[in-house]
């Protein structure tokens, strides 16, 4: 019954298929980027939402909900419906995923138009958050789901040879999960999976200006002070910031100075934990594409690599080539939309689930 039903299900999508707008996306803790084959990347937002607690109904979705982060009455919450780069909130997840589906696919044959969806996922997630995201991405208006490992995502997005015989290392530092992967032939060789990246950062700097300055400051805040002058390593410039919070001694306004070195003292834990574990996975990958990836490099992609002086710092401690993707913020998406592009050549790539499994 399963493989009729699977027939069935690929007469109708090659029937309709040409009314979709197949697309990937790159469903991350911070931000979702949605691809539409033959147009590219045409949205980039935060994965916010914002609900309103005695209705139920939602208000805000994306960019707008994430203005209202920390400026909402009691009844209406901001906020992100995936933790650590899985579901944490199934319900809200679909409707964030059906308002990004119906945006990119309203048109004058969107009744028909269930797109195939290919979409990036950590690592290291289990059966039963894999069949959460394929499930709200169905419910959410899709003919077909598939899902990709983001390393995998990301080093296809760098256009690496993924399917060669050959090493090839990716750092992918997202806003809630750090990927470390090893890739060849097709497939991740050595992976290492981390709760540690983009947030954890923001909440490093939060605590150094509650323990240091007795200064309470909002995520925003940590994060603009973390983008403006973040570093990894000494930076030749002698950066500083203003930064406006609550003093937690006389509950009033309070401004400070904070400077470069001292959120680079803030930053260093979770930049040692990311290192360490790359060092981790240098010393697991075999002699031989060990060698292709001396050649090649260590490629860097994501958000939290635009830390600056972050790739130096890698190459001082693994003593191997470090060299950052081209726009980095993109690099999952932009391989969701490669494999998209041609996905019966790179059907290899993507994560077989045990629901597909069942079907035939």
């Amino acid at each position: 019954m399963g493989k009729i039903r699977k027939s069935l299900e690929n007469l109708i999508g090659k029937f309709f298929g040409s009314f979709s707008n197949d697309i990937g996306i790159d469903l991350g803790t911070a931000n979702t980027l949605v691809y539409v084959k033959g147009r590219g990347i045409v949205i980039n937002e935060p994965s916010v939402v914002a609900v309103n607690n005695k209705t139920g109904q939602v208000l805000a979705i994306g960019r707008e909900a994430k203005r209202m982060v920390g400026k909402t009455p009691g009844h209406i919450v901001a906020t992100r419906p995936l933790v650590d780069g899985v579901v944490s909130d199934f319900e809200i997840t679909e409707k964030m995923l059906k308002y990004f589906i119906d945006k990119v696919n309203s048109g004058r044959f969107s009744f028909f138009s269930r797109p195939r969806v290919v979409i990036g996922i950590p690592s290291d997630v289990t059966e039963v958050e894999k069949r959460a995201v394929i499930d709200a991405t169905m419910n959410a208006g899709a003919r077909e789901a598939y899902l990709i490992d983001e390393p995998m995502a990301a080093a296809i997005g760098a256009r690496l040879p993924v399917q060669d015989a050959a090493g090839n290392m990716i750092v992918d530092i997202g806003g809630g999960t750090t990927d470390i992967a090893v890739i060849s032939l097709g497939g991740i060789v050595v992976s290492r999976n981390l709760r540690i990246a983009g947030d954890e950062m923001n909440e490093d700097i939060t605590r150094y200006c509650r323990d240091e300055f007795n200064l309470l400051v909002g995520e925003k805040t940590a994060e603009d002070v973390k983008i403006a002058i973040g570093s990894a390593c000494p930076q030749e410039k002698k950066m500083q910031l203003t930064v406006r919070g609550r003093d937690l001694v006389t509950g009033l306004p309070k401004e400070i100075i904070i400077t470069g070195e001292q959120v680079r003292e803030a930053l260093s834990r979770s930049i040692r934990i990311i290192i360490n574990n790359i060092k981790t996975a240098v010393e697991e990958t075999p002699p031989e594409l060990l060698s292709d990836i001396m050649q090649r490099g260590i490629i860097l992609a994501g958000g939290g690599s635009l830390i600056r002086g972050l790739d130096r710092l890698v190459a001082d401690q693994t003593e191997m080539p470090v060299r950052m993707m081209e726009d980095p913020l993109t690099a999952v998406v932009r391989g969701t939309g490669i494999v998209l592009e041609d996905i019966e050549t790179l059907r290899e790539v993507l994560i077989e689930n045990q629901h597909e499994r069942s079907l035939r």
